[in-house]
């Protein structure tokens, strides 16, 4: 007589069977995710060069002549600190007439002649960028506009300076490549973060060799809007929207920007492939529970980005990157800004250190390193940074120094590739989450030339 299999054995062999499938799915679907991430890139590249694109192209030495669009909360601020860098502000243009009116004033007001302004409708800024008296527009408006506005900017003759993230899609990313490479101007993002006191000098401190070899970052994006989102005004008027459509990390620049510095991406490094997960949503319809009447329109929207999207990156050289977004919920603001290597660890929120041979037993300040590392920038304006204010002075030294880039005749510390590289994180996570949790291959926009570029301004800067 057979000996019947124990419920064990037949547990086990039913696990090994699912676990066997599990393997197989995966196996068969992830190569299909890294071809659909890279499949947008050979229309994109149509008219581009074949070589060396606009990496390490420095700008042609000139006193900027500035237009603005979109001068909300965010586009006012770069107005008042871009003027305070001694540029030349010629055009503005918003859609609301006061608000460019008001931009207008602030121009004035800084004894330059007045500015033309643009406010005829959401195609206005078409007008400002033929204009043959500009040299750089800056495009602060709401994440829809930016691809559109900044294409149109390239196609006639201008470099753009965009906020974050440049893009939202793959496929816009390519073309923001593909169109800087074409026209021969540059696409710059303007990722204020790169240039906070605490990254700048770290990244000192990186290059020095201090944390020897390294091996993993994190950065995040953790900061409680829930305010902001529901706000009648401002971005509460637009940015809410992108919740009801998008599950993954919707803002992945301000805490990826620094640590993909400090691992000289694309430029020796490059982002490979990565996973990404999400948590339940719930902080907004919570919030919306307790703070919107009954019978708002608000209560028809359905929200589907999940409150904390964790990636995880894996990079060319093999070094690791956890990245964070959540902006539902309350939590202290915290941009994690981690690096690690062979010897020490740098952790911010607060900043302290861990390096090899130190006494303490734990966290150890950064005080006595900061006489030998604080970074050039900041030792030339950091007092007139911190007076203007600006997220502790990162604005104007960010400002500042693409001005200097632009009269030097210097490349841009952070050009297409990097706007690219650093957004698309975005809508990767979005086809991780979708396909639950499968490795996605990053694109590569530098096409192979990563490996040979040369190292920052902003990280070789004497």
């Amino acid at each position: 007589m057979t000996k019947a299999p124990s419920p064990f054995s037949l547990l086990s062999r039913r696990k090994f069977m699912q676990t066997g499938s599990l393997a197989a799915l995966a196996l068969q679907f992830t190569p299909t995710i890294a071809a659909e991430a890279e499949a947008v890139a050979p229309a994109s590249d149509v008219g581009a060069p074949p070589h060396e694109g606009m990496m390490d192209v420095p700008f042609t030495p000139v006193h900027p002549r500035f237009g603005f669009i979109g001068i909300g909360g965010r586009g006012t601020s770069l107005v008042g600190t871009f003027l305070a860098a001694n540029v030349e502000v010629i055009a503005v243009c918003d859609i609301v007439k006061e608000k460019a009116e008001n931009a207008r004033a602030l121009v004035e007001k800084a004894g330059q002649k007045s500015p033309a302004i643009y406010t005829d409708g959401e195609h206005a800024y078409e007008a400002l960028v033929k204009r043959d008296d500009l040299d750089i527009v800056v495009i602060a408006t709401p994440w829809k506009w930016h691809v559109p506005m900044a294409l149109a900017t390239m196609e006639h003759g201008k470099h753009v300076a965009v906020e974050v993230p440049a893009a939202g899609t793959i496929e816009d990313c390519w073309k923001l490549v593909g169109t800087s490479e074409r026209t021969r101007r540059h696409c710059v993002m303007l990722e204020n973060c790169c240039y906070g006191y605490t990254e700048t000098f770290v990244l000192r401190m990186v290059n020095a060799g201090l944390f020897g070899d390294l091996l993993y970052g994190e950065g995040a994006y953790l900061h409680d809007l829930r305010q902001t989102l529901f706000s009648p005004v401002g971005e509460g008027l637009w940015r809410r929207a992108a919740h009801t459509q998008r599950n993954g990390n919707l803002y992945p620049t301000h805490g990826l920007g620094p640590v993909a510095n400090y691992m000289a991406i694309n430029r020796g490094d490059q982002f490979d492939y990565m996973v990404s997960m999400s948590s339940p949503h719930r902080g907004l319809e919570e919030y919306r529970k307790s703070h919107v009447a009954e019978g708002d329109p608000k209560y028809a929207e359905k929200y589907v980005t999940g409150d904390l999207n964790t990636s995880l990156i894996k990079t060319r050289n093999g070094l690791t990157i956890t990245l964070k977004h959540d902006v539902s919920n309350a939590h202290p603001y915290d941009r994690l800004n981690v690096i690690g290597g062979t010897k020490g660890v740098f952790a911010d929120y607060p900043p302290r250190l861990y390096l090899d041979g130190q006494k303490e037993d734990g966290w150890g300040g950064i005080e006595i390193y900061r006489k030998e590392y604080e970074h050039p920038l900041w030792r030339r304006i950091g007092d007139t940074a911190l007076k203007l204010g600006g997220h502790g002075g990162m604005d104007f030294i960010m400002c500042y120094r693409l001005v200097q880039c632009m009269q030097d005749g210097l490349p841009p510390d952070m050009d297409v590739y990097d706007a690219a590289s650093w957004s698309v994180p975005g809508p990767l996570s979005e086809m991780s989450v979708s396909n639950g949790s499968a490795p996605v291959k990053f694109p590569d926009f530098t096409r192979g030339h990563w490996k040979s570029r040369n190292p920052s301004g902003l990280r070789d800067m004497a």
